[in-house]
């Protein structure tokens, strides 16, 4: 990361996220002196940092601030890998919408509450939601409405109802919408039953006709005037009772099933297993990404020896069965994301750079590529030096997977296509993968004519 102020942490005036010399620090302003002594003194830190809710810091001295006049210098504990809402599962942002509410339960108790319920001040470190925003708290104000309730809606309630209802797929409509998914545009896509949901009547519908009546007055909220603190946890409670009860299930699809529905299956994995444990051995790398990971079989092989593994897939029901499983086994050194390689995430926001594309977020030690190749080259129509290129720019060795023309894989892709790829073969992809990568082993896996290879980038 290069030093600087993190572009994404310009809108609060509170405080700043900046690195200096590689390290990872918070600012705290002057401006929020008052908040965050009583986050300390009232016990809330601890508490919330304790039960794993907020990531941890230390003090350090203020000569390391970025600016003069800070209040406090922090050195947060750093996120191995920074992800966004719209590369998670339905479970991901169920679970980040659940503990943004556990949050705010807590924090009452102890005199404070949460001034914003922004999606993007949580991230998953060691298998779970976090929040990493050390100044998303002020002190509670009797009376007061809910200040971040409409965000909450925004960011939570509207993408896992449209989610559910309608297509897994509409979450991705937080890549368009950085400040949440707008109220009345959720309100009209979903289908007309979910007006007899009261959770959903409430939290969207009638939030959203609220909404557009009064939008001319931006002080206005969809909560009562003054709310006492009865009246916080009776809304926080039925946010997560509706929460709670949520649910999108992940329906079999060509790929979730993949191994359990092809004959050679078991064999072949035993092998292939082998032979990457085998290569693993000898990178000793100290991060992987498994591009194409389906649901984490070759990934859980890394994180099963404590290196730090995002399993990358464009099939959301394999990255929720894969997250799913990682909650069941308490998982801590893997994280499955949803990405479209063929349109990862791209840098979006103010001046394209509040949040980073999948290449800033990079480079990684090792990266996996098994059965990937053929569906760029083939399904996408990328070449082999395009491919190759893409590579080594996103890691320092890789753990490789070809598959010939004359695989059954491939030749379902070829059954509703032209034969147009001419420049497909082994020995090409040798030659354009040479060009940025050295070969250091490559073997083949048995039963079937697969090659799979390590190489160290140039």
């Amino acid at each position: 990361m290069i030093d600087g102020v993190i572009p994404s942490s310009f809108r609060d005036p509170m405080g700043f996220i900046f690195f200096k010399e590689g390290i990872c620090y918070r600012q705290v302003n002057p401006s929020y002196k008052e908040n965050y002594d009583y986050l300390i003194d009232s016990g809330l830190y601890k508490k919330l940092t304790e039960a794993e809710l907020l990531i941890p810091h230390e003090e350090v001295e203020k000569k390391f601030a970025w600016t003069t006049g800070a209040y406090k210098t922090l050195r947060p504990t750093p996120i191995p890998f920074i992800s966004y809402p719209y590369e998670w599962s339905f479970s991901q942002l169920k679970d980040a919408a659940l503990t943004t509410l556990e949050i705010q339960k807590i924090a009452i108790e102890h005199g404070m509450s949460l001034k914003d319920a922004n999606a993007y001040n949580l991230q998953f470190y060691k298998g779970k939601p976090v929040l990493i925003d050390t100044l998303s708290f002020e002190m509670y104000q009797d009376k007061k409405p809910w200040a971040p309730y409409q965000q909450f809606c925004r960011f939570f309630v509207a993408p896992l109802a449209l989610m559910s209802y309608i297509d897994i797929r509409m979450s991705q409509l937080l890549r368009i919408y950085l400040d949440g998914i707008p109220l009345d545009l959720a309100s009209s896509l979903l289908p007309w039953k979910t007006r007899f949901k009261p959770a959903l009547f409430i939290h969207i519908h009638l939030h959203a006709k609220y909404q557009k009546r009064h939008s001319s007055n931006s002080s206005n909220t969809f909560t009562q005037k003054t709310m006492g603190i009865k009246s916080l946890l009776g809304l926080v409670d039925n946010l997560e009772s509706y929460l709670k009860n949520s649910n999108w299930k992940p329906k079999g699809t060509e790929w979730i099933d993949y191994y359990s529905k092809n004959e050679h299956a078991s064999e072949f994995l035993e092998n292939k297993t082998k032979i990457v444990e085998d290569f693993l051995k000898e990178l000793n790398p100290k991060t992987i990404w498994d591009l194409g990971a389906n649901v984490g079989v070759f990934s859980r092989i890394a994180s099963s020896k404590n290196i730090p593994t995002i399993s990358f897939d464009i099939d959301p029901a394999c990255i929720e069965t894969s997250y799913l499983q990682t909650i069941k086994k308490k998982e801590t050194n893997l994280l499955p994301l949803w990405l479209d390689l063929n349109n990862p995430s791209p840098g979006i926001g103010w001046e394209n750079d509040e949040r980073m594309s999948l290449l800033e977020r990079g480079p990684t030690d090792t990266v996996f590529a098994l059965a990937l190749i053929h569906h760029l080259a083939i399904s996408n129509n990328l070449t082999l030096q395009k491919i190759a290129e893409f590579f080594s720019k996103i890691c320092r060795s890789l753990i490789i997977e070809f598959i010939p023309k004359n695989d059954s894989m491939i030749q379902r892709l070829l059954s509703t296509r032209k034969d147009i790829f001419t420049q497909y073969t082994q020995n090409n992809f040798e030659i354009e993968f040479t060009k940025f990568f050295k070969i250091i082993k490559s073997e083949k896996i048995k039963p079937l004519d697969r090659t799979l290879y390590l190489m160290k980038r140039k």
